[in-house]
């Protein structure tokens, strides 16, 4: 039996793929700090779902802890990490602990591992920063790269933007440099946009999924910039896949990088795209306000994926109006928990919260 360790098993990626991978017939080591909102709920879901289920309450900043339970890994997904640019804005010191840091400290214990376990690092589009080279032309409703019909490849510069942005950056070129200097079997996803159930999405992180909660239960949305902003967005569920088939490839994916996303067939203009979907869901139309632009906010992102077409001979499978309409049913089934984490907070419906 395959022994797989899950960094950040308990959050929203973390926790979908964990599942897949019980069910697969994986021996999971679930690995992760709590520290997110909404992960302790997902461990409870996991918990219910796999009785037994091995899970090491720990942080990616303690080296040793991270040692112990690499030690005997055979794959590793370090899905652990500070996921919000605004909390990187807030927080540099934090930020740079966790993503860098503590991607560090598990690649020296993956390193030192007798196993050499495979290893898939969650990077971020972040790293290619504002893409000022490339030219964005602004249509009715949205920008659009002018001459990257396909996207952005892995060809794109980096251009570190945010904490985030940096912090991100050095682990994922840490990633890449382990699996050329110390052949390390890793792998590097960029990745885009990922929304799907179990995502408590917030204004900071995971915005699709934090529209369709605020819509659910009646609150009005907020959209930093103009709302004409494009992204490609990809469904948890073809992102899981993707771990999958780049770990069962490793011969052919290690030491290397892609951007992992929707991709063009899946891309979608915050307001303009997204807004009509919302008021089918609804019944009626949202209530939204504008507010400024944050640090970092690329106009058009949407990623090429032909790479991974190539290589893993992966595309996604679930478009963005089934996902969405998905995710608004899980939320809409759930609605009860979402309405206590609204009035007591996440801390007081851990116990008896609709899972």
């Amino acid at each position: 039996m395959r022994t797989t360790v899950v960094t950040g098993g308990a959050g929203f990626v973390g926790s979908n793929l964990v599942s897949s991978l019980i069910d697969r017939g994986d021996r999971v080591i679930v690995f992760d700090s709590l520290s997110r909102a909404g992960s302790e709920l997902n461990l409870l879901w996991l918990q219910s779902r796999f009785p037994g289920l091995h899970f090491v309450h720990g942080d990616v900043r303690d080296a040793d802890a991270v040692q112990r339970v690499v030690a005997g890994a055979d794959v590793v997904y370090h899905l652990a990490g500070q996921v919000a640019v605004t909390t990187s804005v807030e927080d540099p010191r934090t930020d740079f602990e966790v993503n860098a840091l503590g991607t560090f400290n598990v690649l020296e214990a993956a390193k030192r591992s007798t196993r050499q376990p495979a290893l898939i690092f969650t990077s971020t589009n972040k790293v290619y920063g504002g893409i000022d080279d490339v030219a964005v032309a602004e249509r009715p409703g949205r920008y659009e790269f002018q001459n990257l019909p396909d996207g952005i490849s892995e060809a794109q510069p980096l251009d570190f933007h945010s904490p985030y942005g940096c912090s991100k950056g050095a682990a994922d070129q840490y990633v890449r440099d382990c699996a050329r200097i110390y052949d390390l079997p890793a792998v590097v996803f960029r990745m885009s946009c990922i929304y799907g159930p179990r995502q408590f999405g917030n204004e900071d992180q995971g915005w699709i999924a934090h529209f369709i909660i605020n819509s659910v239960l009646g609150r009005p949305l907020n959209i930093y910039g103009d709302g004409k902003q494009v992204r490609d967005v990809l469904f948890v569920e073809d992102l899981v896949r993707a771990f999958h088939v780049a770990t069962e490839k490793i011969d052919t994916t290690a030491g290397q990088v892609y951007n992992i996303g929707g991709g063009p067939a899946n891309a979608l203009a915050v307001w303009h795209d997204f807004a009509p979907i919302l008021e089918e869901l609804m019944g009626r139309s949202p209530e939204v306000t504008f507010g400024d632009w944050r640090p970092g906010d690329q106009r058009c992102y949407v990623s090429d994926i032909r790479k991974a077409a190539r290589d893993l001979g992966w595309q996604p499978r679930v478009d963005k109006r089934t996902g969405i309409g998905r995710l608004w049913d899980w939320v809409s089934e759930n609605r009860s928990m979402f309405e206590a984490i609204q009035a007591r907070g996440f801390v007081e419906v851990l116990k008896g919260a609709a899972l």
